[in-house]
């Protein structure tokens, strides 16, 4: 009876600080995350986020087609002749916009989540950390493809027959999807440095209609004025374009695809460091 008191004693004594920091210490951490875990598991998050608010879902989905429609029946008579001709030059044009413009969208989720105080929390943790951006532009690929997808099969119904195939349309999106990745790295840029969402989105805006506009996403360059055309046929969207263009048709655009991807490297190295030292600083 004596030892089960005594056994009983023993296991009732209360551990030191010192005996309980030492089993802390001995015990083996959890592995850090890798950076591509945490990334896929902030780009979930940006996805999580779309199945809550499917309302987010509009302006990749009746966007886009009320753009071809209108741009297609209203411009196609007198640009091309038809609505059937000119769609199949413009849609790739459309496309491209259409995926473009609402990479502005990054930014506006980035600023959200900063006035929330989000970020303050993203900080803290022991992660990679460009890993939070990163998610969002994941996250928001899943939006672009969705746009993609909506504008293809809205063009087959009205009439476009991409002539390179599904091989042509799948390297085309890649390409567009690639792009779009690099080139929303100056939202979240626009995202950390603005104070309010409707300052994010109307600086974006300023930037983008020009961009998407004096491009050759509706019409031939060759039909605009000489000076004009130096700012349109050097201009990141109409590389873009006509890449995916010419994908889309079965040809081989080297050159186009080239820049295409030159200019994605640039958006990445530019403004990626950019962003994170305003993450870091802010």
């Amino acid at each position: 009876m004596s030892t089960a008191a005594s056994t009983e004693s023993r296991e009732l004594t209360p551990v030191s600080a010192e005996s309980l920091a030492a089993l802390l210490v001995a015990r083996k951490r959890p592995p850090r995350p890798g950076s591509l875990s945490t990334s896929l598991t902030f780009g979930w998050r940006a996805v999580l986020k779309i199945k809550h608010v499917p309302e987010q879902l509009f302006d990749v989905t009746a966007f886009p087609i009320m753009n071809l429609l209108m741009f297609t029946y209203l411009f196609g008579g007198a640009l091309a002749g038809s609505p059937g001709d000119y769609i199949q030059f413009v849609l790739p044009g459309i496309l491209v916009m259409s995926v473009v413009m609402i990479t502005m969208y990054t930014g506006v989720s980035v600023n959200t989540d900063i006035e929330k105080g989000v970020f303050d929390r993203f900080r803290s943790l022991p992660i990679w950390r460009p890993s939070a951006m990163v998610g969002y532009l994941l996250g928001d690929a899943l939006r672009y493809t969705i746009a993609s997808v909506v504008m293809l099969t809205v063009g087959l119904i009205l009439g476009y027959r991409p002539g390179g195939g599904v091989g042509g349309v799948v390297a085309g999106i890649a390409l567009l999807l690639v792009f779009s990745f690099a080139f929303s790295w100056i939202w979240t840029m626009f995202g950390l440095m603005l104070r309010t969402e409707k300052s994010v989105m109307s600086t974006s805006m300023m930037v983008i209609f020009p961009l998407t506009f004096l491009s050759n996403v509706f019409v031939d360059p060759k039909t605009m004025p000489g000076w004009l055309q130096v700012f349109v046929n050097n201009s990141p969207i109409t590389h873009l374009a006509s890449a995916v263009r010419g994908l889309m048709a079965g040809d081989w655009p080297a050159g186009e695809i080239a820049w295409s991807l030159g200019w994605t490297a640039f958006f990445v190295v530019v403004f990626g460091p950019v962003t994170m030292r305003l993450y870091n600083r802010k």
